[in-house]
């Protein structure tokens, strides 16, 4: 069972900062149609018999260094990630980025860890009681409009909301090996919510076929202590015995 809250605390980050008004849109899709995109040692993570793809809109708030006083405040840009659900062959658990699109060139800089940043021009803004999205990538790359209608809190999380939402690690590949970046926040405060518009070019982008069947989609205000610490070799996968 995936945890609820943060699996480890993550003592020395390298990077403090915030994920608010992040809306979750998840397709189920066949395992091994996902399996394919990922790289060796990665196995796709299954719920109820099928892979899961989500796509993430969201607010990356007040970025900045640990050492910064929190009377400074850092940078807020829009984020949106194309993800799936894997486990290390060592048994650990974590997220795939397919993509990472960004409003932020500065973060670009990630890609030394492997992260697949892509910039472009992103958006996020909220018009009475609907949250939208848009982004394209830069030289005419994909693009995504979404509008949102969040509803009511989550009081109870059920298990599906919480394995659609809560991971603790991140796993990059360079240098022709696996890494993995440990991260710790609240748990999200999550609701349901409605699609009122959806339209995106991002999975297709990623190699994967057109997502078919509604989405299941979560909203959250956010989580505001995120904590993502330096990216570090995995563990290779225990001998047997």
């Amino acid at each position: 069972m995936v945890a609820y809250g943060a699996e480890q605390r993550v003592w020395l980050p390298v990077l403090r900062a915030g994920w608010l008004t992040q809306t979750f849109v998840h397709w189920s899709f066949p395992p091994e149609t996902v399996q394919a995109l990922l790289p060796a040692h990665l196995v796709v993570e299954e719920y109820e018999g099928a892979a899961w793809v989500g796509l993430t809109p969201f607010l990356m708030a007040d970025v900045r260094p640990p050492g910064m006083p929190a009377a400074v405040r850092g940078r807020t840009f829009p984020e949106t990630n194309v993800r799936t659900y894997v486990r290390h062959r060592n048994g650990r658990d974590g997220l795939w980025f397919l993509t990472l699109e960004v409003g932020c060139p500065l973060m670009l800089a990630a890609r030394a860890v492997g992260a697949p940043y892509h910039p472009g021009t992103l958006g996020v803004s909220a018009n009475g009681d609907t949250v939208s999205y848009t982004g394209r990538r830069w030289a005419r790359g994909p693009s995504y409009r979404l509008v949102v209608r969040p509803g009511d809190p989550i009081r109870q999380p059920t298990a599906r909301d919480v394995w659609l939402t809560s991971r603790w690690r991140a796993y990059t590949h360079r240098f022709g090996m696996l890494w993995e970046i440990p991260v710790e926040h609240e748990p999200w405060p999550l609701a349901g919510a409605a699609l009122e518009v959806l339209e995106q070019t991002l999975t297709t982008a990623v190699g994967l076929p057109a997502p078919v069947g509604e989405p299941v989609v979560h909203f959250s205000e956010g989580v505001r202590h995120v904590r993502l610490g330096a990216s570090r070799p995995c563990a290779p996968a225990a001998a047997p015995s």
